[in-house]
């Protein structure tokens, strides 16, 4: 199925990998059992002088070093105040209204003045109203799930909200018993569609809310203090963190990429643990199931032990679950990413944890071939998962230290030594690294000048970043860009297309402008964004990202995933360019270019597939609402993979692969002729049926299939151009 990506509303953020999208490593042993699941006493808050001298520190440091200029007054603590509820209670389900109002009356107007004291005290107060009141009805859930005379309807016609952010707190507890009685008949419901009978899925959650119960009883001082200073930080941009020490061990961590675990940057959303970043390279990504915005419900260790209900975990906790030696097997049980967290649909990844190799994150170059007009082309294509340096290794004075360019260069010379056409880089999925690579990479393209600029909190420009020798290959060029190719991918792009040195193909791309450093505070640390990103042309790569040429289909929303679905992003804007030189002008063959590409994508089977399924997640997505429902559940569920099943049956129908039950085919094309139905039965009548259904399991390879049409568009650019 095709996967697609949600907003990724995140806090807790684990790792970062200088100035890309966030990547790290996590990855325990034979059957856990999770004894940190059994404290039966809340842990009191009492804050230290220490934590208070943190906050002052803090606040000195997003004052003097953010690129924001944010005024800390009245106004920045309503914010704070509205962001910290959110952070704690952000489905608005255990504080009431009037619990809002009074913190409002309390601190709406005082938090600034209250920290500028190193004081506290409101995070308290407000964190022991919200976990009396989550205990509470918890406990509630805890007592429903024992009785088991207490039979759960499913057969009203009660429809929930899919969006949190269409609740508004509950105006009396009244209302508040209501709607946790309707969440709880949903996760009832969710857990029989997905097969559980009544008793089991009565025991999963009542294992789930005793490790809630339990997680909220061992949250202490430093847990309030994070989510108190990170709704402070959030305010700045989503991407300036405080660290608590055990965030900053973590960090460190996966900074040195030094752990075995599967490869895959985790945050907290809700009581969710997300995938935001999968590492090119390690096993979730080799294994290829794992997506970003994949949300992890589950954790099994190896083949055999159960499943461990993880949904309100803290992270910290999620991430020792997973870490663990190289060789050893990992289940995750997930909602992906393009599913409702409100429904019932799950599914099983199961990853081999190992270490990140720099080999199989490394450039990969190879030849596609393409007929057109009786002339085969062939185009060398880069796959560049990321922009890496091995610094270690390159001041030891290592003469073989990797690095993107070197290894591009060396593919760049065996495709001159195989009389390549044209080349692509295909930077799809790449979210960033190595400033400086991301330079030295368009030096080989573009003679001597500027790549990029930087600007600082201060307003001062660096330019230092610069291609310095003339170019290597001065052939055709196309760069690929999907929305997950951020910072140093963007710099890349933005640096050819506004040199006009190659063709930028693809989708919009992240828009993460910024620069990040980690400072120390008294306790923990603080991840501050201090600078901007801009092109040559002046323009800033925050929020707004690159723009291509020529526009593909993309398998992620624009909307609810990039730099722009953060609700405080730093904007776009502009400073001075810098003169450069222009190579070529595209644009007179830009409407050639998309009329073709048009043409394609109406008769091509595996674009056809493609945008059927971007109509589809579309049309499952546009659902404002979930039933209580069981009937209409279930019928809503078959209507959409009937749905999903007619599309894979006509692309295999269009590419001749048979279908196993022919008579499917009547509800697609009544008209089929009778050689077509043929074709597609053929498989009903194979001698071997691991053979028929191996034909049958086939789905289209939809990156390819968008590699494939880049190639098309290139060949068009290439022979409209004479090449």
């Amino acid at each position: 199925m095709l996967k697609f990506q949600k907003k990724p509303a995140c806090s807790a953020l684990i790792a970062l990998l200088s100035l890309g999208l966030p990547l790290g490593l996590v990855a325990q042993e034979q059957c856990p059992t999770p004894t940190q699941h059994s404290v039966t006493e809340a842990q009191s808050i009492a804050f230290s002088s220490l934590q208070g001298h943190t906050l002052r520190a803090m606040l000195d440091l997003l004052g003097q070093g953010h690129y924001a200029d944010v005024e800390i007054d009245d106004s920045f603590s309503d914010a704070w105040l509205a962001e910290y509820l959110d952070a704690l209670d952000p489905g608005k389900n255990y504080l009431l209204a009037s619990d809002v109002q009074e913190f409002e009356a309390a601190y709406a107007t005082r938090l600034d003045d209250l920290a500028k004291q190193g004081e506290l005290s409101p995070a308290k107060a407000i964190y022991d109203t919200f976990r009396s009141r989550t205990l509470t009805q918890i406990e509630a859930n805890l007592s429903d799930l024992r009785n088991t005379d207490l039979a759960f309807d499913y057969s009203s016609n009660v429809e929930m909200p899919v969006d949190r952010e269409a609740y508004t707190w509950p105006a009396s507890t009244e209302e508040s018993e209501l709607r946790r009685q309707q969440s709880l008949t949903l996760a009832m419901l969710n857990l029989k569609l997905s097969g559980q009978e009544e008793q089991e899925s009565r025991e999963a959650l009542i294992r789930r809310y005793e490790s809630q119960v339990s997680n909220l009883n061992q949250q202490d001082t430093r847990t309030v203090v994070e989510f108190y200073l990170n709704a402070m930080a959030h305010l700045f941009d989503p991407h300036t963190d405080y660290f608590s020490p055990r965030e900053s061990e973590n960090f460190e961590i996966n900074m040195s990429l030094s752990l075995e675990g599967i490869g895959a940057v985790l945050a907290r959303e809700d009581e969710f643990t997300q995938v935001m970043e999968i590492v090119a390279g390690g096993p979730a990504d080799l294994q290829g199931e794992l997506k970003p915005n994949d949300r992890i419900v589950a954790i099994a260790e190896g083949a055999d032990c159960p499943f461990l209900d993880i949904v309100g975990w803290r992270l910290d906790e999620v991430v020792d679950m997973i870490r663990g030696p190289g060789g050893t097997q990992i289940r995750l049980r997930i909602i992906p990413a393009e599913a409702d967290e409100l429904s019932e649909e799950r599914r099983v990844v199961t990853i081999v944890r190992d270490r990140v190799k720099l080999e199989d994150n490394a450039a990969k170059g190879e030849v596609q071939q393409y007929e057109q007009d009786g002339r085969t082309w062939r185009v060398g294509v880069i796959d560049i998962p990321s922009f890496y340096l091995d610094i270690q290794a390159m001041r030891e004075r290592d003469q073989e230290y990797r690095s993107t360019t070197r290894d591009v260069l060396n593919i760049l010379q065996d495709f001159s030594e195989q009389n390549v056409d044209g080349v692509i880089v295909d930077l799809r999925g790449n979210g960033g690294g190595s400033l400086m690579e991301a330079a030295t990479l368009v030096d080989l393209f573009v003679d001597p000048g500027p790549v990029v600029q930087i600007r600082d909190h201060d307003g001062n420009v660096y330019r230092n970043n610069r291609a310095r020798n003339p170019a290597f290959y001065n052939g055709p060029l196309m760069v690929l860009t999907d929305r997950l190719s951020a910072s140093a991918s963007e710099i890349f792009a933005g640096a050819i297309q506004d040199y006009g040195r190659g063709l930028v193909v693809g989708t919009q791309t992240f828009g993460k402008g910024t620069v990040q450093s980690v400072s120390s505070l008294p306790e923990g640390d603080i991840k501050l964004t201090e600078s901007k990103f801009y092109r040559i042309t002046g323009a800033s790569t925050q929020h707004r990202g690159v723009i291509p040429d020529i526009e593909l289909p993309s398998f992620f929303d624009i909307e609810d995933i990039g730099e722009s679905a953060y609700d405080t992003a730093l904007p776009w804007d502009e400073i001075r360019g810098i003169p450069h030189r222009v190579y070529q002008d595209f644009s007179p063959f830009l409407a050639r270019l998309r009329a073709n590409h048009q043409a394609r994508t109406a008769s091509d089977a595996d674009l056809q597939f493609l945008m059927g399924s971007l109509a589809l997640n579309e049309e499952r997505t546009a659902r404002e609402t979930i039933s209580l429902n069981e009937q209409l559940r279930i019928e809503e569920r078959d209507y959409f993979e009937a749905k999903e099943e007619e599309l894979l049956n006509q692309w295999k129908l269009a590419k001749g692969i048979p279908i196993v039950e022919a008579e499917k085919l009547a509800s697609i094309d009544p008209a089929m002729d009778q050689q077509a139905i043929e074709v597609a039965g053929a498989a009903e009548d194979a001698e071997d049926a691991e053979d028929a259904e191996a034909e049958d399991s086939q789905e289209p390879d939809l990156a390819q299939s968008l590699l494939d049409e880049s190639v098309r568009i290139f060949v068009d650019l290439m022979s409209l151009q004479g090449a």
